[in-house]
């Protein structure tokens, strides 16, 4: 079943009024509504601005601000697709022209990485341009593309391990790691499935769920970040946290694409496994003692202070994710929007808000342990910052 919550519209909200019961649809009010418009305006205007400061070019899609500069990156690295994606939700929203232009413009640049098989990163990299192009456009040559990579991407998956391989680097460290980011690449497989008929990028999706269920969680419903796995026999070899704090530690933005993983999951399948799993899930990020009083989390759960950097990323992908969630659990969906809602209202304050181009948002994290882009911009947060506003904005439309 195809996602209905891309109402085209982006919103800063500011004490939404939430209406619902165990099974009343759940809306915001008409005041909201006109929030979220007059944002949505500010935020493509931004947008258009931005593209006469922003050089186009191939080999420098915006990833993040280094010493005060942009920097971008070539298509082949995993974050190439979210600012073309960005630039199609922006247009869904104004319908300007200038967007249009360069979403075409920035997103062809990344097609060719439908044929790269070394990366799991397709659903990043492909999906979140072409997937939004063809929602908005209903231009077959945009899903065509997808679906290619799809394809591509399932030449990564092992049936003696139950999963798509992650990484092809570090092989002195893993022989076939899985981490907690490749749920994210499951809807590119569901969609594929969806579009043509063929039932083996459903299959392998679903096995990979059940894998990283299987063995990527904790007792508590934290995930590990990396499981590497024997691929001659399937078996775990060990489990591994590469971008927490230590091992069994909870790193933030892993614990998010967990939740999104799942919600995702469920939304095609209606498996209540998986819809339980990211329950879970979001109990864990939300329920957290380490989590501050603003649902911005640490880079890692395991820490905590006024010392230790954020990260926006992750509350972006996990609001967005709530958002998703709470369609699927009435009796649960007043409470997901607000802590969705509240972690929004925190992203949009001063505290993190950048007017770099092109980005908007400051105080995300890469990687402490790699120690790079540590309290930085990173695209990837706008990107499901202004995801988690549309389908929060779509709430008022239900």
């Amino acid at each position: 079943m195809k996602l209905v919550l891309y109402t085209i519209a982006i919103t800063l909200i500011l004490g939404c009024k939430i209406t619902s019961d165990n099974h009343a649809k759940v809306t915001i009010s008409t005041h909201d509504k006109m929030a979220t418009g007059k944002k949505l305006s500010q935020l493509s205007s931004k947008a258009i601005s931005d593209l006469e400061r922003i050089v186009v070019d191939s080999t420098a899609i915006p990833r993040t601000i280094e010493s005060g500069k942009m920097k971008g990156t070539p298509s082949k690295s995993w974050t190439s697709g979210f600012y073309p994606g960005l630039l199609w939700q922006l247009y869904g929203h104004s319908h300007d022209p200038a967007l249009l232009r360069a979403a075409e413009q920035w997103t062809a640049f990344v097609e060719k990485e439908k044929w790269d098989g070394g990366t799991h990163d397709l659903g990043f990299k492909i999906y979140c341009p072409y997937g939004n192009a063809y929602k908005l456009t209903q231009e077959e040559a945009y899903r065509d593309v997808f679906v290619i990579a799809a394809e591509t991407l399932s030449t990564r998956f092992n049936p003696k391990v139950g999963a798509i391989r992650s990484w092809d680097h570090h092989e002195h460290l893993w022989k076939f790691p899985v981490i907690i980011d490749n749920m994210m690449n499951l809807e590119l497989l569901f969609e594929a499935t969806n579009h043509t008929g063929d039932s083996v990028y459903y299959n392998i999706a679903i096995e990979h769920a059940n894998t990283t269920l299987e063995n990527h969680f904790r007792t508590d419903n934290s995930s590990y970040h990396v499981i590497d796995y024997n691929p001659e026999s399937g078996e775990v070899v060990k489990k591994n946290t590469h971008q927490g704090l230590g091992h069994e530690s909870a790193w933030s933005r892993g614990q998010a694409w967990g939740l999104y993983g799942y919600t995702v999951a469920y939304r095609y399948t209606k498996n209540k496994t998986y819809l339980d799993q990211a329950i879970r899930i979001a109990d864990f990020i939300y329920q957290h003692p380490n989590l501050p009083a603003d649902l911005i989390p640490y880079w890692d759960f395991d820490v905590s202070g006024d010392n230790q950097p954020r990260d926006v990323s992750a509350a972006a992908i996990a609001a967005s994710a709530l958002l998703e969630l709470q369609n699927y659990v009435p009796q649960q969906a007043a409470n997901y929007i607000d802590w969705a809602q509240k972690t929004l209202t925190s992203i949009g304050s001063e505290e993190y808000k950048l007017e770099s181009p092109p980005f908007f948002l400051q105080h995300s994290t890469g990687s402490v342990p790699g120690k790079f882009e540590i309290d930085s911009p990173i695209i990837y947060a706008e990107y499901y910052y202004v995801e988690a506003l549309l389908r929060l904005e779509a709430l008022h439309h239900l």
